[in-house]
């Protein structure tokens, strides 16, 4: 049976037409018109309002079995549900709070730190981002020095946090923080909760080159957290870092928003026919379109087989790395073929927040600013030479 047939029985037809008609019914036009247009920058007013449409149906949580609010869905039912979100235009989920933190406080947290922090996660109600990543620790995470001093019944943290997402928008950060510098560098790594209103942080701006704000560099001056809000034991925050990471598996090549992508790239050269009177660029262009829609193809019965092994094994190994590898590398290929049909057009006017410009993206004017903004998916989350470095080792043994 091909791995995909899967997806295609009764029960998963209905649930699929379920979705669609519920994201057509409910996503709010002007929301779905950002998504449409690549944006990743999305105000926070647009993902909690979403959130909670998604959390009046039971869904906002797609990931969180049913005795912490969740759908419960299958493996197979989150795939379908997070392939129609994207097809329907609608926002990725909040992930650092839904996709990250939750599983993980569900997995190594007390009893009172699910009651303290699922709910507002479920609710759409406390928007999370990640401290991981700083100055001179990104692909080797394990060497990070942002220093959490434990001070009576608090740790003081001294340091920085670089690339932050969404920082500036959110209301409490979940990182990795050094308590002790002796012995190996993954060792001496505890896994703090933080407010981000307490005294002592600043959080500076990062624009990305065309112009979007999304991340930042936060600064932590004498800042003081609660021992409560260590998850874990004191110390050995790096395994918990690990299964947090390890929960990224769902989506790793972002196969489904980039066929939505490239069904919006199809639309345009159909619509607009920009290479009417260079009939040599037109083939040109269809014959790239075809190659990419079966590299994603491709891409899409790899991952399958991959996410549902046979075995029944949940862990994906070093195949994550080629997935998000080849996953990146068709993603930004898609949006340089938009660029390029664009032509002049790309760098045409600034988007509207209101949505006035509709003509203009139709016109292809926005295309660079996702051709710019997503050339940063080959570096985060592990850059794609490190996820080559780990398939080199674990798959050639080289």
């Amino acid at each position: 049976m091909e791995v995909r047939h899967r997806f295609e029985t009764a029960e998963m037809r209905a649930f699929r037409a379920e979705v669609r008609t519920f994201v057509r019914d409910h996503l709010p036009e002007e929301i779905r018109r950002k998504v449409a247009q690549e944006r990743m920058d999305l105000p926070r007013e647009d993902q909690q309002r979403w959130h909670k449409i998604l959390r009046a149906k039971g869904w906002a949580c797609p990931g969180w079995p049913k005795e912490y609010g969740g759908p419960g869905f299958s493996d197979d039912q989150r795939y379908v549900f997070e392939r129609e979100l994207a097809l329907g235009d609608a926002p990725r989920p909040m992930i650092y709070g839904e996709g990250m933190l939750g599983p993980t406080v569900m997995a190594y947290g007390t009893e009172a730190q699910k009651e303290r922090i699922l709910p507002g996660i479920l609710e759409g109600d406390v928007f999370w981002c990640q401290g991981f990543s700083e100055p001179n620790a990104g692909s080797d995470l394990a060497s990070l020095q942002c220093k959490a001093e434990r001070v009576g019944d608090q740790y003081v943290l001294n340091g920085s946090k670089m690339w932050t997402s969404e920082g500036h928008i959110a209301d409490w950060m979940f990182g990795l923080f050094r308590t002790d510098n002796t012995g190996r560098k993954q060792d001496g790594i505890t896994f703090l909760m933080l407010d981000l209103k307490s005294p002592g942080i600043t959080v500076r701006p990062i624009l990305l080159f065309e112009g979007t704000h999304e991340v930042n560099q936060v600064f932590f001056d004498n800042v003081r957290v609660p021992l409560e809000n260590g998850l874990g034991d004191e110390h050995k925050g790096w395994a918990i870092a690990k299964y947090l990471l390890s929960l990224e598996r769902f989506g790793t090549a972002e196969v489904s928003r980039s066929l939505a992508s490239l069904a919006r790239l199809k639309s345009f050269v159909r619509d607009q026919d920009p290479f009417r009177h260079a009939l040599e660029q037109k083939d040109a262009i269809e014959r790239r379109v075809a190659e990419l829609e079966m590299e994603l193809d491709a891409l899409e019965i790899t991952e399958v087989r991959f996410l549902f092994k046979q075995d029944g094994a949940n862990e994906v190994g070093p195949e994550a790395s080629m997935l998000k590898v080849r996953g990146t590398e068709i993603q930004q290929d898609i949006f340089e073929l938009a660029m390029v049909c664009a032509g002049g057009y790309a760098l045409g006017a600034r988007r509207d927040e209101s949505g006035a410009d509709a003509a203009a993206t139709q016109r292809g004017q926005d295309s660079a600013y996702p051709y710019f903004n997503f050339r940063k998916t080959a570096i985060y989350a592990g850059s794609n030479e490190i996820q080559r470095n780990i398939i080199a080792k674990a798959v050639l043994g080289l």
